[in-house]
Parts: structure tokens; C-alpha cells; sequence
């Protein structure tokens, strides 16, 4: 075991070293609706001791040795009067020695009201932090740590992107009119290999030392939050990584997800990716069990959510660091994968205790159906309640992409984004829903879309103009693309230029760019600060029409204002008889071309230049 970092660890938590080597979660708060703690105590034959608490407002409710004899797990009750501060955990043993914990009850630093979660209003930025910029080059290696190399032209090695580089570009990021920040995870991943994405955690309270401190992912938090960008906290729920420090000690016997077979050395159960398990009425129990709990990789075991100390574990961590960073979202990884009840009361403890949160579930389907069923609101045939503000729409994403690739036919082309958003009705609120052109784990769109800059242009400002909550991936901005490898991941998070010294093109102050880089990334500035302050994108009502003759014409519209988005894949320009979208109430309405800002009269026709999409809005200054 790493008893040397553990010792660190301990220290720097405030925590009185001898047997116990953690207590998890490392601190809590009074205030929560529900007044329920339960920790873990880890520490050689820590469960032959007999803990005691006399601290005022605090009871030991239960004590539970679990199947390792070195975890005790205490359940604890913080009674509403009690007061924030440090108080002693004593711990008995046979041999009538004692061992003394100080654990910390802090205060809440603001109302669970005012953790806002990101929703229609935001633009959110979502950025693999290895490969966006290396503000501090101390950080990039670690000898005590499993992987000890940095190497940027490996794909898959690590790169040295940190969250002092994060920070250090929040103007960009503002600059640009994003106004919430996805960062993939940035908790320890210290396996041998491959670590520098983050899904493989190794410890879930704490930050990889490659990525920066506790106090510098503080830092990004506060600095975002002065500039109105909302920080979202990538979890995972459903697994870890192997090299886990719990992996060579587990506490159950059903800990993970096939653990008999781990701990024999025999081969990897993994799982069978068949989601729909999640709704079919009709799905056979193997096949259900075959997809929660088998594992992903050799590399990522399986949590047993089932295992009620597991639950409260992931359940506590979540909101652990809500409270630590002042989170103003959660993006919960492979959401389908894990124990769906387990998922249910997950989102609930937490929107229970923050109301006006916001958690997105990764619901990776092409089909509405499937996507509906996650979302809170929805009435679920086997009465599943979700809990879950938002989930991630794959479905249309996949319907932009063919709409702009088709020929214009009268079943392709155009009318997929048609018929793709007519599928809202099925939706408990569109809105919530989260839609982006591409993400971490796709090919980038300019790779989609056949490195075509306009129908790049095209895809990204019609998903800005959705009744949804758009993501853009770092990087998108300046058509960054994976056509070489398309899918390869390695490929799809390459460097965003400027983030490491001596970069021969820097994309953040624009030198070295490509004229076509420039015009998209300033393009995508003019369309994203536009809509910051678009009440009619953000909340207004939606109304399009079917596309006729290869153009597609969609509006949003508030009492204040109207916006409304042509898009024409005709190859040259087209004169467009308006007479069609009369009932718009548009006659007579001087409009501004929100790109050129040119202003216009909405009248009997409107010319229209080839190919692109051309947005307008009644708004003018």
C-alpha cells in the first residue's frame, strides 16, 4: 500500500496519523436536509476498534465492520443545532489502546439555493485539460506516480495540460461567449498508461497532482465564477481505475462487479453495451445483469452500486465536491451503465439538497425513446423516476450530420433536422436537453462534415439556435479536425495551439492561423456573444417549417425579439419568396444580419447567397 502518500494525505486533511490511514469523506458540513454521514475509516485491524463520539449534535448511529478488518463504516447524525467545527472520534482497541481523529463539521458557505446549475441560457466549453494549455510546466511529472512520461507527439501519453493553463485563458473562454466550463475529469488517474483523459480514477477525493492542487481547482472555480462561466464537474459512477488504492484491500466481498474473478486472476467479465436493457419491458434478466454489471475495460472495474456502502460512498463524494468547489453542474459519465436505482437516488439526494442544480446524464443513443427515458418529468411505462434535469442529445446530433452531407431528396437532407426536432413532443423539457456538433469521444465535426468550413458553420450556429443547452468542444472554434484517424481519440483531443510555450501558432491571440481559422473562430464569437443575451434563444418559442428546395428557415421568438436562421445548401444564391412565413408577423420589420450587421426590410422576397446559413434577428441596437 502507499502508506507514504496516505500519510500526506492525512496530514494535509487535518487528521491525527497512527493506524487509520483515511476517513472519507475527508470533511463535512451542517446545514443538509438530510442530516445523515456516513464515513469510512481505513486503517490496519481498524475494525477491531470500537469508535466513540461525545461531541454535542453529533450521534454514532451504527457501526458496521465490513468484510475487510480494516474498514470500519460509522453512520453518523448531525442534528440541526449542530455547530461547525473540529471534534474528536475515538477509536478502542482489545489491547486497550486508543487512536484519536479530529474531524472537521464545516459551514456552508452559501444557501443550497444558490448553487445555480448551467441550462437554455448558457454556451458551454468543454475541454480535455491534458491537451488545452501547460500553465505550469513543475507539474508535468511526478516519479512516485505510475506514469512518469510526457510526451506530445504520443496521442495517448500525457501532454502536460494543467489547470493553472485553464485559468490562465478564462478570458479567452469569456471572450469568446461561453459562459459554463465542462473540463473532463481532473481527479488522480495513476495508472500506467493512458491517464491522461481521467475517466479511470484512483481517487475520488483527489486531484491529480499532474493537473495542479486542491486549491488551484478551488482557484478555477472562484476565477470562473467572477467571470459568470459556471464550472461543471465531470463524475463517473460507474467505475474506477484498477490501480484504485481500494483495489488492493476492498472492504466487501461485492465491492466491484465480479470481484470473486478479480481477486482469482481470472479473465474480465465485460460488459455487454446492450442499453436498452435500461427500458425494454421485455429484456431478460441475463441480458440486464450482463449490461450494468459487467466491465468496460481490464483497465476500469466495475462498482457495485448495489452495495448500499458503495452507493452512500458515490453519493457523498458528488457532493462532497459541489459543496468544495461550488460546482454549478454535474456531467455524470456513461449514465446508462451503473445500477439504474441507484442512478434515481443519486440525482435525487442531490437535487433534493440543491434545487436549482443541474446534473447532465451521457445517454449515448441515437434514438429519442432512449434519451426521453433519463430525463425527470417523463412518465415511464415501468414507472422509472429518473430524478435527472438534463441528458445528452445524440439523437439529433446525428441528424445534423446527415442533414448537411444528404442530397436534398424529399427523405434526405434537411428535412432529418425537420423531423429530428419534431421528436421534442416526446421530451419532458427540450430545453434541458444538452446538444453539441461533436465532443471528446467522436470525430471532431469538421472531420464529419467532410472538412467543409461552411456546412461547419452551418452545423454550429443551427444547434446555437435550438431550444437546447449547447456544448462546443475546444477547439471546434478553429476547425480542428481528426481526418487522418477519424475516431481516434488520441486524435479527436490533439493540443489546442498556444497552450504550450514556443508554439508556432497560438489560437488564443489568433498568430499563425489560417485565414479560414480566423474567419471560423471569429464567426463563432459573433454567434455565441449574440446569443448571451438572446431572451428569444434562451427561452423563446420555436416555429419552423419544412424545408422546400433545400432551404430550411427556424425561428425563436420573445415578446422583444425574433431570431431566425435560413439555411441554404443551394449552391448559388436563391430569391426567396417570404410570402410562406407570413405568419411570423414579420412585414414591414427591419432586420439585422447578426454576422455583417447589415439591416434589411423583411418584405415580399429575400435573396439569399449560396450556400450557408444566414441568421437574423428584430433586435437591433
Amino acid at each position: 500500500m502507499k502508506r507514504p502518500l496516505l500519510f500526506l494525505f492525512l496530514l494535509l486533511s487535518g487528521i491525527t496519523f497512527g493506524q487509520i490511514e483515511r476517513v472519507e469523506p475527508p470533511n463535512w458540513w451542517t446545514g443538509f436536509k438530510d442530516p445523515s454521514l456516513q464515513l469510512m475509516v481505513y486503517g490496519e485491524n481498524i475494525g477491531s476498534a470500537t469508535p466513540k463520539i461525545t461531541k454535542d449534535g453529533i450521534e454514532l448511529e451504527r457501526i458496521t465492520r465490513a468484510d475487510s478488518p480494516n474498514y470500519l463504516f460509522l453512520d453518523l447524525k448531525i442534528e440541526k443545532g449542530a455547530k461547525a467545527g473540529k471534534f474528536p472520534i475515538v477509536f478502542q482497541y482489545e489491547n486497550g489502546k486508543k487512536e484519536t481523529i479530529q474531524y472537521e463539521l464545516k459551514e456552508r458557505s452559501k444557501p443550497a439555493e444558490d448553487y445555480v446549475g448551467f441550462d437554455s441560457s448558457d454556451a458551454v466549453y468543454l475541454i480535455t485539460p491534458d491537451r488545452f494549455a501547460n500553465g505550469d510546466p513543475s507539474n508535468d511529472i511526478f516519479n512516485h506516480l505510475n506514469e512518469t512520461t510526457i510526451d506530445r507527439k504520443d496521442d495517448y501519453a500525457r501532454h502536460g495540460g494543467d489547470i493553472r493553463g485553464i485559468i490562465q485563458h478564462l478570458d479567452y473562454i469569456e471572450d469568446m461567449g461561453f459562459t459554463a466550463l465542462w473540463s473532463s475529469p481532473l481527479l488522480i488517474n495513476d495508472m500506467h498508461s493512458g491517464s491522461y483523459h481521467g475517466y479511470a480514477m484512483t481517487d475520488f477525493y483527489k486531484v491529480d497532482p499532474r493537473f495542479g492542487t486542491l486549491a488551484e481547482y478551488k482557484e478555477l472555480a472562484d476565477k470562473a465564477r467572477e467571470k459568470g462561466i459556471k464550472l461543471i464537474m465531470d463524475q463517473v459512477a460507474n467505475h474506477s481505475g484498477v490501480e484504485h488504492w481500494w483495489m488492493e484491500d476492498l472492504p466487501f466481498n461485492d465491492w466491484i462487479n465480479f470481484q470473486e474473478r478479480y481477486e482469482d486472476n481470472e479473465p474480465v467479465v465485460y460488459s455487454n453495451h446492450r442499453r436498452t436493457t435500461n427500458q425494454d419491458l421485455y429484456a431478460s434478466e441475463a441480458d440486464k445483469k450482463g449490461m450494468t454489471r459487467g466491465w468496460f475495460v481490464d483497465s476500469m472495474p466495475d462498482l457495485n452500486q448495489r452495495n448500499p456502502f458503495m452507493a452512500n460512498y458515490i453519493t457523498q463524494n458528488s457532493i462532497w465536491w459541489i459543496e468544495t468547489l461550488g460546482l454549478g453542474g454535474i456531467r455524470q459519465d456513461t449514465y446508462p451503465y451503473p445500477e439504474k436505482e441507484f442512478m434515481s437516488d443519486w440525482a435525487g439526494a442531490i437535487m433534493t439538497e440543491y434545487p436549482n442544480f443541474t446534473i447532465v446524464g451521457e445517454e449515448w443513443s441515437n434514438n429519442p425513446l432512449l434519451i426521453r427515458y433519463w430525463q425527470e418529468g417523463v412518465d415511464n411505462k415501468d414507472g422509472y423516476d429518473p430524478n435527472l434535469p438534463a441528458t445528452m442529445d445524440f439523437a439529433m446530433q446525428s441528424k445534423i450530420v446527415q442533414a448537411l452531407n444528404e442530397e436534398e431528396r424529399w427523405d434526405t437532407g434537411l428535412v432529418k433536422i425537420y423531423e429530428g426536432l419534431a421528436n421534442d413532443f416526446a421530451y419532458a423539457s427540450p430545453e434541458n436537453i444538452m446538444i453539441f456538433p461533436d465532443n471528446h469521444d467522436m470525430s471532431r465535426i469538421f472531420t464529419q462534415l467532410n472538412e467543409d468550413v461552411t456546412r461547419t458553420k452551418m452545423a454550429v450556429s443551427y444547434l446555437l439556435m435550438l431550444p437546447r443547452i449547447p456544448q462546443i468542444y475546444y477547439g471546434t472554434e478553429i476547425l480542428m479536425n481528426d481526418t487522418a484517424k477519424p475516431g481516434d481519440h488520441g486524435l479527436i483531443r490533439t493540443d489546442f495551439p498556444g497552450g504550450w510555450k514556443n508554439d508556432s501558432v497560438n489560437a488564443f491571440s489568433g498568430e499563425g492561423l489560417s485565414a479560414e481559422q480566423k474567419e471560423m473562430q471569429e464567426y463563432l464569437k459573433k454567434v455565441l456573444n449574440y446569443r448571451k443575451d438572446s431572451e428569444a434563444i434562451h427561452s423563446g418559442k420555436t416555429v419552423h417549417f419544412a424545408p422546400e428546395n433545400g432551404i430550411y428557415l427556424l425561428t425563436r421568438s420573445s415578446d422583444n425579439e425574433k431570431v431566425i436562421i435560413i439555411l441554404n445548401k443551394n449552391e448559388e444564391s436563391v430569391k426567396l419568396d417570404l410570402k410562406r412565413f407570413e405568419e411570423l408577423g414579420l412585414e414591414g420589420a427591419t432586420l439585422q444580419n447578426i454576422i455583417t450587421e447589415e439591416e434589411f426590410l423583411w418584405d415580399k422576397t429575400l435573396e439569399l447567397p449560396a450556400e450557408g446559413a444566414y441568421m437574423f434577428t428584430t433586435k437591433t441596437e
